[in-house]
């Protein structure tokens, strides 16, 4: 009997599922014990499969875990993504598909990924091998991707801390123009392209012509890359211990500067402009594809989904938590700051659009006044057009060899300028703070809220990757916690060096557009097929109303069986093509002679950097699937 049992329990899924072959694992939906309530699951009950369970370490309370996720999903994208997609896709309309698909693809997805880490208490790897060993590679899929965004994403921090340096200086160094090496006048790039892009192409990256001129490392960027890893290392060296108490600081403090942004930003002149601009509507663009697919692509990539963090943050919750409840919450905290932040860009948008508009104007008029001797205060902004018409026909000689230097002033075509990224953060941004007065002042606040979003983000990706990695027993009895955080920043910063390098910034720009994109999208789709149809749904419901004593609604069924998938697969494919009808993918490489980008095809090892970047993630599902599959073949044999 003893003999027969032990075989049974060998060949059981629960026990194939867990992380040590020897380890037993209690499966999911497993029989409440005697006399304990029918509605909610206490204790052990609902520990980590294992012996692991005692040593698990929990969030000190509810609201350290719910800060952790709202430090990890607002992000940088808030201030610097969702502000273009507004501008490009028809301003205040833009909002009608962006709430739509926070509402059938952000928040349920969201709330899939919480429950099953509160559930497994495991990491990524661990709680998708517990629902079936053929899913292993989905927590690994999630584990490269993670450590593949902490890679590049920390690099915007470095660049963060550089202008954060700089902030202290009077005059600011991206306000004015260099003098060229015999002062004589000023730098001939920077008089071509502007002080602020000069600034950031030759002082902070001090870019090359092309990404095969790999050039040097820029010492400065990298003594500034290190103390952003030391940051980050010190914010997760213990685990939550110290993530507990360090989101309550980056959490916060960003909607502290925002505010007084918008206080600020609303008292500039021309502020006005932008808000109206980006509060009317163009109620054409709803009919654009382009708007929905941007507005689904944006609400999954700020949630963080895929990457394993929010399944990490969950296993350190109370069993008993209810994670609808902050999934709801830490949903509509995402995309409220995202507007919020949109207004506040918006407002600054506005003066820097209006600034540029009457400098213009006020050229234009110089110009008109010195070519045809007019008395000074004669030409103004509201009579230019009408006395344009009457030079011109007064004296058509004259006005015509003027005309060519006469600048065309508009301002809707300063606001239909749309700039996203490290663009709109460290150029358009540091060239409307420049004109503001107490710069200096603003330029602080401005990158120390840069920074601790940044921060925010990195403590969240640093834990989706430490916790797998603390979970495994082959790792975690030859190292201490501390020793691992160690280990995984000084990888990351010796990779990031490539980063400071004069071609760093085309191969950041690989990383950010090819690293996750495709990856993730691949990596949820399975996240919810796997719950919904190979552990299942119902099964999956029960397990729910045990831990939390509440019943699922018909909604959330709705969403993860059939809604978000196809949402999904709709993205996916939208990529898929995007990327074969684009053809030879291409870069923007900047051009010191011109003085602004000029578009070059990426070479044949940068391709194949690309395809290996897209590969590594998401060949783990399949590929340890197969392993899975022939490891348990020859078992039975």
């Amino acid at each position: 009997m003893l003999q027969q049992e032990l075989s049974q329990r060998m060949e059981s899924p629960a026990h194939v599922a867990s992380l040590p072959e020897d380890e037993e694992l209690q499966p999911w939906g497993s029989p409440r014990c005697p006399g304990q309530h029918p509605g909610r699951l206490e204790g052990a009950e609902y520990a980590e499969p294992g012996a692991r369970e005692k040593a698990r370490p929990k969030w000190g309370n509810p609201m350290q875990f719910l800060l952790i996720c709202v430090s990890y999903a607002v992000g940088l994208g808030n201030v610097w993504r969702f502000p273009y997609l507004c501008q490009m896709y028809g301003g205040g309309s833009f909002l009608v598909p962006y709430i739509i698909m926070l509402i059938v693809e952000g928040m349920p997805l969201l709330y899939l990924e919480l429950a099953v880490g509160q559930r497994m208490r495991q990491g990524s790897i661990g709680a998708w091998r517990t629902i079936s060993p053929y899913l292993s590679g989905v927590g690994i899929a999630s584990l490269v991707v993670s450590f593949l965004v902490s890679v590049y994403y920390n690099v915007i921090n470095t660049w963060a801390v550089w202008y954060l340096f700089h902030s202290f200086q009077d005059p600011l160094p991206w306000s004015v123009c260099p003098l060229n090496g015999n002062r004589t006048g000023y730098d001939e790039e920077c008089e071509k392209a502007s002080s602020t892009q000069y600034f950031w192409y030759r002082k902070t990256l001090n870019i090359s012509p092309s990404i095969q001129e790999n050039g040097n490392v820029q010492w400065e960027s990298a003594l500034c890359l290190t103390l952003a890893w030391l940051i980050v290392y010190l914010c997760i060296l213990r685990g939550t211990e110290s993530t507990g108490k360090v989101v309550y600081f980056t959490a916060s403090l960003p909607y502290c500067v925002l505010i007084i942004y918008l206080v600020r930003g609303l008292t500039l002149h021309g502020a006005t402009n932008g808000l109206v601009y980006m509060f009317t509507p163009k109620i054409k663009e709803l009919a654009n594809p382009k708007a929905w697919i941007n507005a689904a692509t944006q609400i999954f990539f700020s949630l963080g989904l895929g990457c394993g963090g929010l399944i990490a943050f969950a296993s350190y919750n109370e069993p008993s938590n209810n994670c609808q409840k902050h999934a709801i919450i830490v949903s509509i905290i995402n995309s409220s700051t995202a507007i919020f932040s949109c207004i506040v860009t918006f407002s600054i948008y506005g003066f820097k659009a209006t600034f540029n508009y009457e400098n213009c104007l006020n050229k234009v008029i110089l110009l008109l006044t010195n070519s045809f001797d007019l008395e000074d205060g004669f030409l103004t902004a509201s009579n230019l057009e009408e006395v344009k018409d009457y030079l011109a026909s007064t004296y058509p000689s004259k006005y015509s060899e003027v005309f060519p230097h006469i600048r065309n002033c508009s301002l809707e075509s300063e606001l239909n300028t749309a700039v996203q990224g490290t663009g709109l953060a460290f150029i358009v941004y540091t060239e409307a703070i420049k004109n503001m007065e107490v710069s200096q002042l603003w330029s602080v606040l401005y990158f120390f809220m840069l920074l601790t979003l940044g921060m925010g983000s990195m403590v969240g990706t640093g834990t989706a990757i430490l916790t797998p990695l603390t979970d495994s027993k082959v790792i975690s009895s030859y190292l201490p916690k501390e020793a691992i955080s160690g280990l995984v920043c000084l990888v990351n910063c010796a990779i990031g060096m490539l980063f400071t390098m004069e071609a760093g910034n085309y191969w950041f720009d690989i990383f950010n557009d090819y690293a996750a994109t495709l990856s993730l999208l691949l990596i949820v789709l399975v996240e919810t097929i796997a719950v919904c149809y190979v552990y299942g749904l119902k099964r999956f419901e029960s397990d729910l109303q045990a831990m939390t004593g509440h019943a699922l609604n018909w909604y959330w069924k709705a969403m993860w069986a059939f809604v978000s998938p196809v949402l999904i697969v709709g993205l996916f494919i939208f990529y898929l093509s995007d990327y074969i009808l684009t053809g030879t993918l291409q870069y923007q490489a900047w051009d010191a002679t011109q003085g602004h980008v000029v578009t070059k095809d990426y070479p044949p090892y940068a391709l194949a950097v690309i395809g290996l970047l897209v590969a590594s993630s998401t060949m783990c599902i399949p590929l340890v699937a197969l392993g899975t599959f022939v490891k348990r073949h020859f078992r039975k044999k």
